[in-house]
This record gives structure tokens, C-alpha cells and sequence, in this order.
């Protein structure tokens, strides 16, 4: 059987990845399911699948569940901080590493799942944001396998010719067409964005998914992560990356080649679809996933976006392009602002005010090492920090 680790297993992908390996219960062993702070959730998770350890980030919510265990009699034996997430990730008898742990928490396990040659399935963006190109050297150097989970990044794999990495000029490939919903506020009138609250914000009309990403989906800050990811997956440009705003959300990513053909990935907007191709593939396995029925009054829209609303764009792209560690800057400052505005501390509109800011204010340097990709990491915070309570 192939031994499963998920990082963030009580996290939306988390709970769509347990879901479908539920289905499949004679080709997968779950080994290992880690949490931040969700004791009882996890608890309940280690009671439906017994795996043999469980992780909790939090000492205190590590203690709380270990105790929950021993009293339940279960034989899970249980982990805590850093040092656990690692040990778990990259396990001898671990196959698979389900990558699920939201914002640069997920960096060094990650990491270490890629350092033991695992199969990497990346549903944790910010692994590639902030540190592209040592990830990808690492992928290549141990020999794992790195499979995107992401809906967007998972359609556009699906319609890759098989030898992309041979260069996407080279194989026909013109352009990567990358879909995005244009989430809760695409049609709000500009100067009700300030107003928004965060419950309006996590009302994504197609998904379902954490409070952090649905803001960044709310933002279209989501769309400009995942353009800097797709860069660093299929090793190309963003001046070969279109961003293409769908509101159903029923073509998930297309392909454009040279000779004017576009490949599309079709289904519902249900993660457990990308979930079940990444364990499978190269095989194709049930997932659970409703059928897309194409009778049934679909509509297909496409739109360019609006960078007057969706600001964060322009500074993903200003990003990726800057280069280094401009990225990891982008990133710390979006997650700094986005917690701000769950906590009504910073309006809407203000997440892309700060995140600016704070590009001009850090400056970038090279990604020689993780060393430096975490220091940049931590003035862009303390950055953001600051400009917090400066107003």
C-alpha cells in the first residue's frame, strides 16, 4: 500500500484529500495527519483512520492531544512543532506527501518531503512563491515527483504535452492560460470595496475554502501567486502567462499551442478532482466528484481582468519579475495584511495598499539560499508590522 502523509489535514484540501483516500482504502495507508491549533478536529480525523502519528504545530494543543488519544486508546503517537511536521514529511515508509499547509508555515516541510524524494503533492503555493528556484532544484536533484494541486496548476499539467519540460517554445506550447473566478467582488462597485467586511470576503461563489485563501481569491491576490507557481512549474515567463478571468469555474486552466489549438480541463469546482489525479497519475482513480452534466444550461464567460479593482495583480506580476526574493517579500506582506483585514484592523482595499508599501520599503536580493529567502520572509512581517500601527 502507498503510505500517505497530509501537512494541514484539517484544512479544506486536507479534509477533500482524507474524503477521497476514504474511497480508496486498498491502495493508500494514511501514516501521518498534522495540525496547527484544531485538537479536536485532528482527534476526530485520528479516531476515523488511526494513523500512526499525528502532528500538532501548537506544544499546548500537542499536549491536549495526546492525552485525547491515550484516553481513547488509539496507538497514534504524537508530534509536535517544526521538528514533527519534518519528521513526518519525509518518513521512510511515506510515499506520497500531501502539501496542504496554508502560507510560508509549509516551507520546510515541504522541503524536507522534497529532500527525501517523495511525491509532492503541492496544494501549499507559497512552497514555489517564495522560493522557486531552490525548491525546484531540490525537486530535481532528490528525484521527486512534484504534482500541483491546485485546481489551475493541475488543469494546465493535465494539458501539457507530455515532454513540457523540454521547454514549453519547444514542445508547441505558445501561451499558459490561467482561469480565476474574479471571486465575491468582481461586479461591487469600487467604492463599496472599503466597506467590505471578512465574512463577505469568504463568501467565495464557486468554492469552498479556508478564510486566508478566500480573501486572496477576494483579491485576486490567489491569481497572482499562482501566476509566480506557474512559472516555476513549467519553467517559463509570465509574459507566457495570461491571466483569464471565468466566472464559473468550470475550465479550470487551458493551454494555447502554436498551431491554434487550446486545451482545456473541464469538471466541477470540487478540489477532490485534482486530489484524485495527483495520487493516481499516471492512472486515473474515482474521486467522488459529481459528474459535470454539460446539458444542463452551462455557460462558459471569459474576461481580461481589471487591475483597477484587482491591484494585487499588478504587484504578483511587479513581483515575479523583480525577481530574488521579491516574491517571499510579496508574500509576507499579503499574509501580514490579510490577517489585519480578518481581524478588522485593515480595510479591503488596504491589503494591496500595504503589500506595496512594503515592496517599496524592502528591498529584494537574491535567492542564494533559504537562509536569505527566510530573512527576507521575516523584514517583509516586520515591515508590514510597522506600517500596522504607523496607520
Amino acid at each position: 500500500m502507498t503510505g500517505v502523509t497530509i501537512l494541514g489535514s484539517t484544512g479544506s484540501i486536507g479534509v477533500s484529500t482524507l474524503d477521497v483516500l476514504a474511497q480508496q482504502k486498498e491502495r493508500f495507508q494514511v501514516i501521518a495527519l498534522t495540525a496547527n491549533t484544531q485538537v479536536e478536529r485532528l482527534f476526530q480525523q485520528c479516531q476515523a483512520v488511526q494513523p500512526e502519528f499525528a502532528v500538532m504545530v501548537d506544544e499546548d494543543a500537542a499536549e491536549r492531544l495526546e492525552q485525547k488519544i491515550k484516553q481513547a486508546g488509539l496507538a497514534t503517537r504524537v508530534r509536535q512543532g517544526l521538528a514533527g511536521l519534518i519528521e513526518v514529511a519525509s518518513l521512510a515508509r511515506v510515499d506520497y506527501v500531501m502539501a496542504a499547509i496554508v502560507g510560508g508555515a509549509g516551507l520546510l516541510p515541504t522541503l524536507a518531503a522534497a529532500e527525501a524524494g517523495k511525491r509532492v503533492l503541492l496544494a501549499n503555493k507559497e512552497v514555489l512563491v517564495m522560493s522557486g528556484r531552490l525548491f525546484m532544484d531540490v525537486v530535481h536533484k532528490s528525484g521527486a515527483e512534484l504534482l500541483p494541486i491546485d485546481s489551475e496548476h493541475n488543469a494546465i499539467f493535465q494539458s501539457m504535452p507530455e515532454n513540457y519540460r523540454e521547454g514549453l517554445a519547444a514542445t508547441g506550447v505558445r501561451k499558459i492560460l490561467l482561469t480565476g473566478s474574479g471571486g465575491p467582488f468582481r461586479k461591487t462597485p469600487l467604492d463599496e470595496l472599503d466597506r467590505v467586511t471578512p465574512d463577505q470576503a469568504c463568501a467565495h461563489p464557486n468554492w469552498s475554502m479556508g478564510r486566508k485563501i478566500s480573501v486572496d481569491s477576494a483579491t485576486m491576490m490567489n491569481k497572482g501567486l499562482e501566476l509566480i507557481e506557474a512559472c516555476w512549474l513549467f519553467d517559463t515567463s509570465p509574459d507566457n502567462v495570461e491571466i483569464v478571468v471565468h466566472p464559473q469555474s468550470i475550465i479550470h486552466s487551458m493551454v494555447e499551442y502554436v498551431d491554434g489549438s487550446v486545451l482545456a480541463q473541464m469538471g466541477m469546482p470540487d478540489m477532490r478532482t485534482p486530489i484524485a489525479h495527483a495520487l493516481a497519475w499516471p492512472q486515473r482513480m474515482e474521486s467522488g466528484v459529481e459528474r459535470l452534466d454539460l446539458f444542463s444550461g452551462v455557460k462558459l464567460e471569459f474576461q481580461k481582468p481589471d487591475y483597477d479593482r484587482f491591484p494585487c495583480l499588478r504587484l504578483a506580476q511587479e513581483a515575479i519579475r523583480t525577481g530574488g526574493t521579491m516574491p517571499a517579500i510579496l508574500n509576507a506582506a499579503n499574509e501580514v495584511a490579510v490577517q489585519a483585514f480578518l481581524e478588522q484592523r485593515l480595510a479591503f482595499t488596504a491589503i494591496a495598499t500595504l503589500v506595496e508599501k512594503v515592496m517599496q520599503t524592502v528591498s529584494a536580493q537574491e535567492a542564494r539560499s533559504l537562509q536569505v529567502v527566510l530573512e527576507d520572509d521575516a523584514r517583509a512581517r516586520d515591515a508590514a508590522g510597522r506600517l500596522l500601527l504607523a496607520g
